[in-house]
């Protein structure tokens, strides 16, 4: 597999450093090159049968049966990468930590949600047209009160509570609820698109804060690497920024991510467009940023020059995965975390892989980053 330049890129930081002389994030730990996969429904209804209907998000002992089960399907197919791990325990767990599905959000301002047997749960943007929430209190809708019964019957059952639930972002909901009419709005309406955005945030705010006191976590169904970090990411989706220009972005939502970071710690964006690169800038000046969740085909050395202490979570892109032999995953990886230059500071993902990719395209990923992890520790002693 060829070897790593383990050279400590010279980038001005702010963190402690250990015995090795590479920065690490207390906040997060000091796992080396943690590395996750997320399946599409596709795969899952393909390779086990799971049928994603409502009854899969909100029926607590379908919740409970359908986790147990993925863990199994990965444990049979990756095992010895240490997924499955939970394969024979019950855990009540509240929400869907093996798919990418926002759409609770959505459902809960109005807008529809359609479940279907193979993909994730499809919005209905509301297209209201307007930058309003048009519900007078999310938190007392059908889709809040299924959430909020089944956790109550987990609860009841087991006496504890596992998982969350994927919160989306203040743009993702905007988009939802408008349509793409917020963009011409941004322009023609400023300030009442700066007051929709608040009341999105408080929304946000308020459900995963009743999230975080039923499970003690927010973003482990946004993005699986969280779970490995020391303490629990709040984690920002920003997936549809990369639609919008880096004046825009630090107009409206820039505000909000700082002030989050400053209140939500340790904080994290997640964003899988594939131009993070292009708000390095931007993202560099939020107090607290301490994970990124970059798309792949994201410039990992500049987004490390201007964020020397952040967190890079690369994911790599699971249509390209599917294109790509043994060794050109070797060589992608290698070059990867070489351009991350911090094993305490870098992750490795690939995110609803359905069945175009092979097993053996996954499996080399993990034994790639499995042997990166090797060289770390042989070449730092730990």
């Amino acid at each position: 597999m060829g070897n790593i330049n383990l050279q400590n890129k010279k980038v001005k930081s702010q963190l402690p450093a250990d015995k090795t002389g590479y920065t690490y994030n207390p906040l997060l730990g000091k796992n080396i090159l943690p590395a996750e996969v997320v399946f599409h429904p596709s795969w899952w209804n393909r390779r086990a049968g799971i049928v994603f209907d409502k009854d899969f998000f909100f029926n607590p002992l379908k919740r409970v049966e359908s986790e147990k089960k993925m863990e199994q399907i990965l444990y049979n197919a990756f095992g010895q990468y240490g997924l499955g791990s939970d394969r024979k325990e019950n855990i009540p767990t509240v929400g869907p930590v093996h798919l990418a599905a926002g759409y609770m959000i959505a459902g809960m301002l109005g807008c529809g949600i359609e479940y279907r047997a193979d993909a994730p749960p499809e919005v209905i943007p509301a297209n209201t047209g307007k930058p309003e929430l048009g519900i007078e209190d999310p938190f007392v809708g059908n889709v809040f009160k299924d959430f909020q019964n089944m956790c109550n019957d987990l609860k009841t059952r087991y006496g504890y509570l596992y998982g969350d639930v994927n919160w989306s972002g203040v743009l993702n909901t905007a988009l939802d609820i408008c349509g793409q009419s917020i963009f011409i709005e941004m322009t023609d309406n400023p300030q009442q698109v700066h007051s929709f955005f608040s009341e999105i945030s408080g929304v946000l705010l308020r459900f995963t804060k009743i999230v975080k006191e039923l499970t003690g976590s927010t973003s482990i169904a946004v993005n699986r690497t969280v779970r490995h970090l020391a303490q629990p990411v709040f984690l920002h989706s920003e997936c549809s920024v990369t639609m919008i220009s880096e004046s825009q972005y630090s107009d409206f939502l820039k505000p909000i991510d700082r002030e989050w970071s400053r209140q939500y710690r340790p904080y994290g964006i997640h964003f899988c467009g594939k131009d993070p690169h292009r708000f390095a800038q931007a993202f560099a000046e939020i107090p607290h940023l301490d994970f990124l969740d970059l798309g792949w085909p994201g410039d990992i050395t500049l987004l490390r020059q201007h964020l020397p202490d952040t967190f890079l979570n690369i994911r790599l892109s699971p249509s390209e995965l599917a294109g790509w032999d043994e060794d050109a995953i070797i060589k992608i990886l290698h070059k990867s975390v070489q351009c991350s230059g911090n094993p305490f500071l870098t992750g490795i993902c690939c995110i609803n892989i359905d069945s175009s990719v092979t097993d053996e395209k996954v499996n080399a990923l993990f034994k790639t980053v499995s042997h990166l992890r090797e060289i770390y520790r042989s070449e730092l002693k730990l």
